[in-house]
């Protein structure tokens, strides 16, 4: 699988996280992001771009999935 690169939106919301936003952010990181910044094939800031990307995209699917689950509990 390949890493995507950063996009532009998400490098600029990483750049202004808090100091403690990066940690909670580096905690949910995956290893091959993690692993590519540890190489300095990302830099930190891409790193976290791309994370942020990634949790953006699974909270999306999660409340489509949720809202599913909802219309089927009112039937």
């Amino acid at each position: 699988m390949k890493i995507k690169k950063a996009n532009e939106e998400y490098l600029e919301k990483a750049m202004r996280l808090s100091e403690e936003e990066v940690e909670r952010l580096q905690s949910r990181m995956r290893a091959k992001l993690t692993r590519r910044a540890d190489d300095r094939k990302l830099t930190t800031i891409e790193a976290l771009a791309i994370q942020l990307e990634i949790d953006d995209e699974q909270l999306a699917e999660w409340r489509e999935k949720r809202l599913e689950i909802n219309k089927k509990n009112k039937k």
